[in-house]
């Protein structure tokens, strides 16, 4: 074969090769990074969310919910450090993913936030949007709230807001004592704790306020003294992952009889924690529970614990893909600016029935759910939790207007393209 008959040849097959990998009419695939922590303390409880992300992007792809695009989900291990997720945001820049996923702490979340919204600024035509689905700093969308910014969680001031309307019915709470970890968030929890039981119930006494370093405390029986010596009947955290976990342990090992209210005992290792121990003294507030008639998703909650071995419990992932797939639908395009001009109002259907993304500060609007640390009883409750024969019993359902908040966002818009 001449040499320009081998060229020709090579080309031809490349074409062949190319065509074969990319057919006419295949879907375009739209990558999403997950910056959370995947090893360390709270790596556990990011796996579980990894492949819930993993398992609704299946889902939505095998039910083809974007027409035209299909979903991948990228993990990225931040080890939970706000600088670590910066340099995973570089990796996602040069990578050329355009959708970020992240939850476990509001410092990262913040970090990225900000980092997100510089990134943009400089470079219009290759914008990132980052989908928050569990940091829950009110800052993030109020003072501090971006255009490229979209909370699927509902905010710690509005989860507290429907948890203390909850307990302002509750007449045998006397005494409180807030725990929680040092940082923002923690520090919200405690301030709209105080704040809202004195215009709620101001017979209620604040017994104690600790703040404790984030996911650096092995052993929190000296937390769990003090508790026990102030006399506090109840117990309010926004503790999460091994934090509140090795809590919850403490606690059972002291005797600790004061009731938890919490805001994600129904996450990794904390169920295995509280064991029956926490039966009938441990609640949260949340926006899901899986044992509520009202609301869908036992195919979902099955299907994951028979791929993983494991629960599903973040069902903002499935918010957030719907919520993404719809705007992609609207706008024919998986370009983050079109779609998150289509995702402001939006509203969908989610696990926890219609749900709507507010448009002046991108703070998803959902009812609220105060469930109770039970025995299964194959009724009002169906599902347990990490195989313990416990699960989660429904005490009130709060409508999503309870848990609603002004905000202060003053948000910057760029233009339509």
């Amino acid at each position: 074969m001449s040499r320009p008959m081998m060229h020709m040849a090579i080309a031809t097959a490349a074409v062949a090769a190319c065509c074969a990998a990319l057919p006419a009419g295949a879907d375009e695939v739209v990558k999403i990074a997950f910056i959370d922590p995947l090893s360390g303390l709270m790596g556990s409880l990011g796996q579980n969310q990894l492949n819930s992300w993993k398992y609704v992007v299946n889902l939505a792809n095998t039910q083809h919910w974007a027409k035209g695009y299909t979903f991948e989900m990228v993990g990225f291990d931040n080890k939970l450090s706000p600088q670590e997720s910066l340099t995973n945001l570089k990796t996602v820049q040069d990578q050329g993913i355009r959708y970020i996923v992240q939850g476990n702490g509001s410092g990262v979340g913040l970090a990225l936030e900000d980092a997100v919204g510089k990134y943009n600024e400089r470079n219009p035509g290759k914008e990132i949007l980052y989908l928050n689905y569990a940091a829950v700093d009110p800052d993030m969308t109020n003072s501090k709230c971006n255009f490229w910014h979209f909370r699927l969680d509902a905010n710690s001031d509005m989860k507290m807001e429907a948890l203390t309307t909850y307990l302002a019915q509750v007449k045998d709470i006397h005494k409180v004592y807030l725990i929680d970890q040092d940082y923002s968030f923690g520090h919200s929890v405690s301030k709209s704790a105080r704040e809202y039981l004195a215009r709620k119930r101001p017979d209620v006494q604040i017994v104690g306020d600790d703040f404790h370093p984030l996911a650096k405390v092995t052993d929190f029986s000296p937390y769990v003294q003090k508790i026990k010596a102030s006399g506090a009947d109840t117990v309010i955290t926004g503790n999460w992952g091994s934090d509140l976990a090795l809590l919850i342990k403490a606690a059972k090992d002291a005797d600790l009889k004061a009731n938890f209210y919490t805001y994600y005992a129904a996450t990794t290792g904390v169920p295995t924690a509280m064991g029956a121990s926490g039966e009938d003294h441990v609640y949260y507030v949340a926006y899901y529970n899986p044992n509520n008639e009202k609301f869908v998703g036992s195919d979902i909650i099955e299907g994951f614990k028979k791929q993983y071995n494991d629960d599903y419990y973040t069902i903002a992932t499935y918010s957030g893909i719907r919520l993404l797939a719809d705007a992609i639908n609207k706008t024919h395009s998986a370009d983050p600016d079109k779609v998150a001009f289509a995702m402001e109002g939006a509203t969908v259907q989610s696990l926890n029935g219609e749900i709507e993304m507010r448009a002046t500060d991108h703070q998803m609007e959902q009812p609220l759910v105060i469930a109770k640390w039970v025995k299964v009883d194959g009724k009002k409750v169906k599902f347990d939790q990490e195989n313990q024969h416990l699960g989660w019993l429904t005490e009130s359902v709060q409508p999503t207007y309870v848990g609603a908040q002004p905000t202060s966002c003053q948000m910057k818009r760029p233009a339509k393209s």
